[in-house]
């Protein structure tokens, strides 16, 4: 089974160079990955190494956090888009999440979500399930669902944890039909792909692509 065009070949650790990224977009050419996942100030290089080659780069917005005002998250939105991004992936306001204030969760997401589309962006938003106990993913979930997001995206790697087959096979019980599901976080090896791919799994966020080919 080939799921290359599964992965979203990610590179987002600070101290990371433009050596570094441009290298990963290299290694997402070769290997036809889905798309790059990088930091909003490589997108442009990105997307110069990468223009009519089919891979698609993603930026993530609101990252880590997801405690960015919701203005910001929106400029960052159409700042990335200028630079030549394809998708944003955005992080779910967790504080507000885990304050139980799902009403501004909402309207953030929504905003953001709005504007992405807007903008003809793919949009997928982070909630950062290890954070989260289970009502306030299947909540998290409702609300993504309701914002007309893309995907849910399980974690952003920086808050430890990460996808889990029984959270991937759960947001796809209780996402609406239309939204697909990105497991990232701790996919270090073919098999983890692979059980979350059959968990339900459309797009797999990794640092470690190349050894998922193996």
């Amino acid at each position: 089974m080939s799921i290359a065009g599964l992965i979203d070949h990610t590179l987002l650790k600070a101290a990371a160079t433009e050596k570094d990224i441009v290298s990963l977009c290299h290694e997402a050419k070769l290997s036809r990955f889905a798309a790059v996942c990088v930091n909003p100030c490589y997108v442009r290089i990105a997307a110069k190494i990468l223009f009519g080659t089919g891979v698609g780069v993603a930026a993530v917005v609101g990252f880590p956090l997801g405690a960015t005002l919701t203005e910001i998250k929106v400029q960052e939105v159409f700042a990335v888009k200028a630079l030549g991004a394809r998708e944003v992936d955005m992080v779910m306001n967790i504080s507000r999440a885990k304050s139980s204030d799902w009403y501004a969760v909402e309207q953030d997401i929504r905003r953001v979500v709005e504007t992405a589309h807007s903008c003809g962006l793919i949009i997928k938003v982070i909630i950062e399930t290890s954070l989260l106990d289970e009502q306030e993913k299947k909540r998290a979930a409702e609300i993504v669902t309701r914002s007309g997001a893309d995907f849910i995206k399980t974690s952003s790697g920086f808050a430890g944890g990460g996808a889990t087959p029984e959270d991937v096979r759960n947001l796809r019980r209780w996402l609406g039909r239309d939204v697909k599901i990105k497991a990232s976080g701790g996919i270090r090896t073919r098999e983890a792909a692979l059980q979350l791919i059959a968990a339900g799994a459309d797009r797999l966020g990794t640092s470690c692509g190349l050894d998922l080919l193996k």
